[in-house]
């Protein structure tokens, strides 16, 4: 499964530099997640101070 960062993100920027196949990018408001290309390794997650991206 892949992750979605919710609407939790403060936009940080934590995520993408953490992103081992470079999914996540800087979205209107938010970082988003190309769920296509996302590897469900979770390192996203464990950099968040918000707990933005979760599982789907």
């Amino acid at each position: 499964m892949a992750y979605r960062i919710s609407d939790a993100c403060i936009a940080c920027g934590a995520c993408a530099a953490e992103c081992p196949v470079e999914c996540i990018s800087q979205g209107p408001t938010i970082y988003v997640i190309d769920e296509s290309q996302c590897i469900d390794c979770g390192s996203c997650a464990s950099v968040c101070p918000v707990d933005a991206p979760q599982q789907q």
